[in-house]
């Protein structure tokens, strides 16, 4: 073959040249239209800066898929942006080599996660095994925050990505080290991680490690991502042991003291949940370092609800022991509890009354419990509280059980006697909440000073209502209970004539407690029966 003349091979050079200027143009223009898209007002972000690409040669097919691309999104986007000719082109820009059709596909996937509310096909998870694999930044940021776009509005099944090979690559992101990128890819962690068999697939990927380093991360946005993802795995006991094995408990303990509140309740809540579990308590509770307990008790004061809260969970988790909740009362946790009893927030005045109910367990710990300021506090909590059946539960059970202690007198010296009492006459009541203030009132009334205390504060009302418990049949420790109270007021005088307009009712109860098939019911019956004939024969 003969060599071209001088005048050929200048028209193969322009030839050449045309060809790659129309590339670049082509992709330029791609990017613009894109680009101008995602600067619309609609998108909500501001200064989008602007990417500067290489200029490639396109492949043949590629030209032509970019070009049919190019007019589908300025003419048919709105209309159909999941039809099948733009998901057959995104297939080709995704798995291209050339980074700058790979970023268009990328962008166009934002701008979708961005503006249309709608399930994403099965189909459509395809190009992101390619996106998130590209060895470009821009992609890699860009495919990653679209996907979890995608899974925090519910429009990917969260099974269905990781059953498609892209927990793979979103694990292979957690290693990169660009910031954004790790936060993209932790979110993602974070919302895949809700389901069980999703969480023992990243276990099983080993990716544990990755997320405990992030943890660690100066990047605040990467830390309380990276803490979020732990924070949901930790809710497999299956991966709790894994993440105790790779050293997790004295990271999340650390974080404890973060400056960022979302990491602190983020930790916190992780480490509730490996404290439900006692098998980890002692990897938690060392019995040469404290740190941790100290730190859960110092969060008690903290002004961010959602951690103190937490902190009182953990706790109560942790407080299983004697040792526990005695150490936890000599590090001065009580007054810190007493302040969560005011709280604005349901969800600290619950945590914080549950866990002083596990301390008030612990007979050693109760004579502390039962001063002055504690019991102000719960009667006032009741009184205020009182169709909150939490918080009548657990005060009620409180009370019972600081009424065993030598301090019992200050139980009858407070307010908690009358709160007690009027929590009946709340007609929403539910029948637990009833029985846990019956019994703290049936156990009170056995002692002469308390029982004259709730004489005091008896009217027609309150009689009312314990006569119709005790003659209920449906809840039958409940009926007990309330008959039992009145077995012990029945030989006062204030008493006795409140009891005259309820003889009937009366009557009827002790009869069926007499033919109860249980003793205890039979015994009661006999002993309010024989008190009631001797205050009826009293002058």
């Amino acid at each position: 073959m003969g060599q071209l003349c001088g005048r050929c091979m200048q028209l193969l050079r322009d030839f050449i040249g045309f060809v790659q200027r129309m590339s670049s143009d082509l992709v330029q223009g791609i990017k613009a239209c894109l680009t101008l898209i995602s600067k619309c007002s609609c998108l909500k972000q501001n200064g989008s800066k602007n990417r500067q690409l290489y200029k490639p040669i396109l492949q043949p097919h590629e030209r032509v898929t970019a070009q049919e691309f190019l007019q589908h999104i300025e003419r048919d986007f709105e209309m159909s942006p999941l039809g099948k000719d733009p998901l057959e082109a995104l297939r080709t820009l995704s798995f291209s080599e050339n980074p700058g059709l790979q970023q268009s596909a990328a962008l166009y996937y934002l701008h979708m996660s961005q503006h249309m509310n709608l399930p994403l096909p099965v189909e459509h998870l395809e190009p992101f095994y390619a996106l998130l694999s590209s060895a470009d930044l821009e992609v890699q940021q860009m495919s990653s925050l679209s996907l979890v776009n995608f899974l925090l509005e519910g429009n990917i099944d969260k099974e269905l990505v990781v059953q498609m090979g892209l927990l793979e690559p979103i694990l292979d992101l957690l290693e990169s080290e660009d910031p954004t990128v790790q936060c993209n890819s932790c979110a993602c962690i974070m919302t895949l991680a809700v389901s069980e068999s999703n969480r023992e697939a990243i276990g099983a990927a080993r990716g544990i490690t990755p997320l405990l380093s992030l943890a660690k991360s100066y990047d605040p946005r990467v830390q309380q991502n990276a803490v979020g993802a732990i924070l949901n795995l930790t809710q497999s006991e299956k991966i709790q042991q894994v993440l105790c094995k790779e050293g997790a408990l004295p990271v999340l303990a650390l974080l404890l003291e973060s400056p960022d509140s979302e990491v602190q309740y983020y930790s916190c809540a992780a480490l509730s949940n490996v404290a439900a579990n006692v098998q980890h308590h002692k990897d938690l509770l060392r019995p040469s370092d404290r740190f941790l307990l100290q730190t859960l008790i110092s969060l008690l004061s903290s002004s961010v609800d959602k951690v103190s809260s937490q902190a009182c969970v953990c706790l109560r988790n942790l407080a299983t022991s004697a040792d526990i909740q005695a150490e936890m009362v000599a590090e001065n946790a009580l007054p810190k509890l007493c302040s969560l009893l005011a709280s604005g927030s349901e969800d600290v005045r619950r945590a914080s009354i549950a866990l002083l109910w596990i301390l008030s367990q612990h007979p050693p710990n109760q004579d502390t419990l039962a001063c002055a300021e504690l019991l102000q506090s719960l009667g006032m909590l009741l009184a205020a509280h009182k169709t909150d059946p939490v918080i009548v539960g657990h005060t009620a059970c409180i009370i019972k059980n600081l009424s065993l202690c030598k301090n019992r007198q200050r139980i009858t010296e407070s307010c908690c006697v009358e709160g007690l009492l009027q929590t009946m006459l709340v007609t929403e009541a539910q029948e637990d909440s009833l029985r846990y203030v019956t019994s703290c009132l049936a156990e009170l009334a056995k002692q002469e000073g308390a029982m004259l205390h709730m004489v005091q504060w008896m009217d027609e009302p309150l009689t009312k209502c314990l006569v119709r418990l005790a003659g209920q049949l449906e809840y039958p420790e409940l009926s007990f209970h309330a008959a039992s109270i009145i077995q012990h007021m029945i030989g006062h005088e204030k008493m006795m004539l409140l009891w005259k307009h309820h003889t009937g009712e009366i009557q009827a109860y002790l009869k069926n407690f007499l033919t109860h098939q249980e003793v205890r019911f039979q015994q009661l019956g006999i002993s309010t029966f024989c008190r009631l004939r001797a205050g009826a024969e009293s002058p």
